[in-house]
């Protein structure tokens, strides 16, 4: 069960939101073999002085269309399709919405079914 959030500077449009919101789904289905339906994504827009990144770490040039993406998820993926995720992500969001790579951050959590409640206060066994 993945759940991702997308955070980003305001300004985008609800199409722009809805086509990363959708690349990312696609990404964590067909990338990191999630079943189709398992759609759980959060989009946050901030105030450019409320989403807080170093515009020069690790050598990027990360400008105003920075976007940071976590995703949540009890699956053990490998090495290998985690790196395909991350590129999946990065040539989908260029190609499709002209993110700059520069400006893509992914990071990826991982957790035990237990720490997850689908609804009703019961844990997902």
């Amino acid at each position: 069960m993945p759940f991702a959030r997308i955070d980003l500077n305001q300004g985008k449009t609800a199409e722009f939101r809805a086509t990363a919101a959708d690349i990312v789904y696609q990404g964590i289905v067909g990338v990191l073999k999630a079943p189709d339906g398992d759609k759980f994504i959060v989009v946050n827009e901030h105030k450019p002085e409320n989403l807080i990144y170093d515009p020069t770490f690790l050598g990027m040039q990360r400008g105003p269309g920075f976007m940071l993406i976590q995703v949540t998820s009890t699956v053990g993926n490998t090495k290998e399709q985690k790196l395909a995720f991350y590129q999946q992500i990065v040539s989908q969001l260029e190609s499709k919405l002209g993110v700059r790579p520069d400006d893509v951050t992914i990071n990826m959590v991982f957790v035990k079914q237990e720490d997850w409640s689908f609804g009703k206060g019961q844990p997902w066994n």
